[in-house]
């Protein structure tokens, strides 16, 4: 399991959550007949439903050593995630993520992530009848009129390029198409949400030049740049200079949970303000709904809905860190159980063309601005510029 901030799993959830907090047992369920099930499932069965992060190739490349030739990835003990449940959940869109351990300094962490980039390839080869590997918003269409889980890759957590824009220009090519700037740890260049130390430059800065130009060399390429898990600093940071959209690729609401790790209204607002363009993909991790070891459903719901009102339903989508989490929301066990969810926000009043956006569509439009800008700076050499150059 990933290690999880220190203050996240110790602040008082009283400090972090003045709602309360409602027991499936105390709300309607939704039962296999009921009208809103039925039209969840009807409306995912139609269009694509993209989760933006599942920790899953940590199970290939670690807890299995890279062994999964004859891996039964059908049906799975011990994971959120396998063929089966993807089936039952409608999930079309998945981006795999590559992780390592930021305070594993000792470790080499660009080794470590191209093992859990060559296992989500073979796990695609081994299984071209359920996945499809994808680069593009093109490619990505492609795999959903083939009935294919579109299969993408993203990066949790700035280290593993080591400071480099070779290293990251090279995991481009391998096929990432988001890198989260950094994990729980501070970098030379970019502040984390949930380091107890403080960074090696000043605290509040969130972006030094160098990681401006780490962040510019993303939008040239076409990689988007993430900011979970970074301070609220960062966010503003990356917001004040992106020539291009950004993603939040598992992050909930901080007006719900008061940890640094969720996005504040302030930077919703932004997003609201068409001042640059973004998607805030809701986690589904306990301790990250509600600041404690118990959540649900509705819990989840809630984040939606409040990053729906303050950024706008068209700046929200899932991205629920299955296989990263110890803990899940009683109603959203594993990956089967999206159309529950959606089943609720049908019940909440949110129209077809919202929950189709919230799905993947909004996703979707983000991605392809990351594309458009990407092409816009076509004629912009790779960058040369190396943290030492600061």
């Amino acid at each position: 399991m990933k290690i999880f901030p220190l203050l996240c799993l110790l602040l008082p959830a009283v400090q972090c959550y003045d709602q309360e907090v409602l027991s499936v047992s105390g709300r309607k369920h939704h039962l296999d007949d009921s009208a809103s099930l039925k039209h969840a499932n009807r409306l995912l069965r139609h269009h694509p439903l993209i989760d933006t992060h599942n920790d899953f190739p940590m199970l290939l490349a670690f807890d299995k050593k890279g062994k999964i030739n004859n891996l039964d990835i059908y049906h799975l003990n011990n994971s959120h995630t396998d063929i089966s449940r993807i089936e039952k959940g409608h999930l079309m869109g998945q981006f795999w993520s590559v992780y390592t351990e930021c305070e594993a300094t000792d470790d080499n962490q660009v080794l470590a992530a191209m093992e859990s980039i060559d296992a989500v390839k073979r796990m695609v080869q081994l299984h071209p009848k359920t996945f499809q590997l994808v680069t593009s918003t093109k490619q990505f269409k492609k795999a959903f009129r083939n009935r294919r889980v579109a299969s993408m890759m993203g990066m949790e957590g700035g280290q593993m390029i080591g400071n480099s824009m070779a290293a990251l220009r090279t995991f481009y090519d391998l096929g990432i198409r988001y890198m989260t700037l950094t994990h729980n740890c501070h970098l030379p260049w970019v502040e984390s949400c949930c380091d107890p130390n403080p960074p090696p430059f000043e605290k509040g800065l969130g972006l030094t030049e160098f990681g401006k130009k780490i962040v510019g060399e993303m939008n040239r390429l076409g990689m988007m740049v993430d900011i979970s898990h970074v301070a609220h600093s960062t966010m503003n940071a990356v917001l004040d200079i992106t020539k291009a959209p950004v993603l939040f690729s598992h992050s909930s609401s901080h007006a719900l949970c008061e940890i640094e790790r969720n996005v504040p209204d302030s930077v919703l607002s932004r997003l609201a303000s068409s001042e640059v363009d973004g998607v805030v993909m809701v986690n589904f991790y306990n301790r990250f709904v509600t600041c404690g070891p118990d959540a649900t459903l509705y819990d989840v719901a809630d984040h939606i809905d409040h990053i729906g009102k303050v950024a706008g339903r068209d700046k929200v989508g899932i991205g629920a860190d299955y296989n990263g989490i110890e803990i899940t929301p009683t109603g959203l066990e594993d990956v089967s159980k999206y159309p529950d969810l959606f089943a609720e926000l049908i019940e909440r009043g949110w129209s077809d063309h919202e929950l189709v956006g919230l799905a993947g569509r909004n996703l979707l439009r983000v991605w392809k601005g990351v594309e458009r800008a990407r092409d816009a700076l076509e004629d912009e050499l790779p960058s040369e510029d190396r943290l030492d150059d600061f």
